[in-house]
């Protein structure tokens, strides 16, 4: 089967298998990390088959849906492989992509990383910043039920990977517990010149909540 029949019929099985899903985690965004990824990977020398694959695979079963076991995912991503006749080595490569990009894996030791990966990685990250980075924030947090933001509960810088993954703290601490330290974490080029612009923009943004919130803009 040719590459592009591949990527095809990766995107229609995502495509069907994220119906319904949380607003934040579903087709479209899959679809923007994809896009981000073949920008990024035009300037990037990697396997791009192994790239869009797992791009499109990422979050086919997000843990944090899945009462947090983090190999449903992998899991999925392989079994659905399989079935297209991949190479081994291709699908233990897109699983292990999937496995270890996320902001969460980050918490403990680094056990694997690729060009590939590091591509993926930046282009997930650069849909969670930015204007669409807010969005997803909030309809996250509204999903889950959480305040947008209490003055009284400060941001916590120092989390473990499960307090992070079992908090529940109002979604404008999230930026000050992720989202504004992605910047700093792009592996690309292309992805910290893009990353800069959006993180700047949730600077704005949080300058003008603040302004709103205190009743003075």
């Amino acid at each position: 089967m040719e590459n592009e029949q591949l990527i095809a019929k990766t995107a229609n099985y995502v495509h069907q298998t994220l119906k319904g899903a949380e607003a934040g985690h579903d087709w479209w965004h899959i679809n923007r990390v994809w896009n981000n990824a073949k920008l990024i990977g035009q300037t990037e020398k990697v396997d791009m088959l192994v790239v869009e694959l797992a791009a499109l695979l990422h979050d086919i079963a997000d843990s944090k849906f899945h009462n947090g076991d983090e190999e449903v995912g992998p899991r999925m991503a392989g079994d659905f492989l399989k079935a297209l006749n991949l190479d081994t080595t291709i699908i233990e490569h897109v699983q292990q992509i999937i496995r270890h990009m996320s902001f969460k894996a980050g918490f403990g030791a680094q056990v694997f990383n690729s060009p590939e990966m590091e591509l993926v990685q930046d282009a997930d990250r650069l849909d969670a910043i930015g204007a669409i980075g807010i969005a997803r924030a909030f309809t996250y947090g509204g999903y889950k039920n959480r305040e947008m933001y209490n003055p009284d509960i400060p941001a916590n810088l120092n989390m473990s990977k499960e307090e992070y993954k079992n908090t529940s703290a109002p979604t404008i601490n999230h930026f000050y517990e992720k989202l504004l330290l992605l910047k700093d974490k792009m592996n690309t080029a292309a992805g910290k010149h893009i990353a800069q612009k959006r993180h700047d923009f949730m600077l704005q943004y949080l300058e003008q909540f603040y302004g709103e919130w205190n009743g003075i803009k």
